[in-house]
């Protein structure tokens, strides 16, 4: 059964516009298909389809599950975006069928990249959600100064910076994970690794410095190291 997103009323669910077209002119679907809707907020309705305009396509409410599959735990990775879109699209796509939670895009001293196309990476996070059927969609938010975020309130978060500099201090990720955070914030930096005084400014803002093991991994594959291991050690 396919997913689409849109509102969920208690007896009535209505597909957004974008999803209201691929389901009447893309898969030609019709009145009396069963679907999946959820709103992005651990809302899964199974829904009967009960009226196709050109302008929305609703349907009755047959089954509602709400808190869908939630997790008890919250991951935000912050990243700094690789160099070539496709491999930080793949991680994106990965992550989301993995589960996560929240996305920011961080502009370092090292970072080869200056820009993102935000509408594109939200549309990849929306489709990756779809196809592992979640009901909860991931925030994307859109490029931040790593000083700037930094300084933001992470209030209740365990906050973790990891890096490869041998010389400074680290903990491995399964030791931070050992007192289960129920929030962890976790930011991987470009293939040039954060600066030694962005590393510092970190911990100056009480991040923990951590390892993801011995082997030095791309931007992409350190993020997805970082989320599958955040999975394995608090589900």
């Amino acid at each position: 059964m396919k997913l689409f997103f849109g509102k969920i009323h208690q007896e009535t669910a209505i597909l957004n516009e974008e999803e209201s077209h691929h389901f009447a002119k893309v898969l030609r679907g019709n009145e009396g298909d069963l679907v999946h809707v959820t709103d992005g907020k651990g809302n899964l309705a199974e829904v009967e389809i009960t009226s196709i305009s050109k302008k929305a396509v609703e349907g009755k409410v047959i089954d509602l599950k709400t808190s869908f599959e939630q997790k008890n735990y919250y991951l935000h990775v912050a990243i700094a975006p690789t160099k070539t879109m496709e491999r930080l699209e793949f991680f994106l796509e990965k992550a989301t069928e993995i589960g996560i939670d929240e996305i920011t895009f961080l502009q370092t001293f090292h970072s080869e990249r200056k820009n993102i196309k935000i509408e594109r990476i939200e549309k990849i996070v929306q489709s990756a959600t779809k196809q592992s059927l979640k009901a909860y969609l991931p925030k994307v938010n859109d490029l931040t100064k790593f000083n700037e975020f930094i300084k933001q309130d992470f209030e209740g978060f365990t906050k973790c910076i990891a890096h490869c500099e041998a010389d400074i201090e680290r903990t491995p990720l399964r030791t931070v994970l050992e007192n289960n955070p129920q929030k962890i914030l976790i930011m991987i930096g470009p293939e040039g690794d954060f600066s030694r005084d962005e590393i510092f400014a970190a911990e100056d803002h009480n991040f923990t410095e951590i390892s993801l093991g011995h082997q030095r991994f791309r931007t992409e594959t350190a993020a997805l190291q970082a989320v599958f291991a955040v999975d394995w050690g608090l589900k």
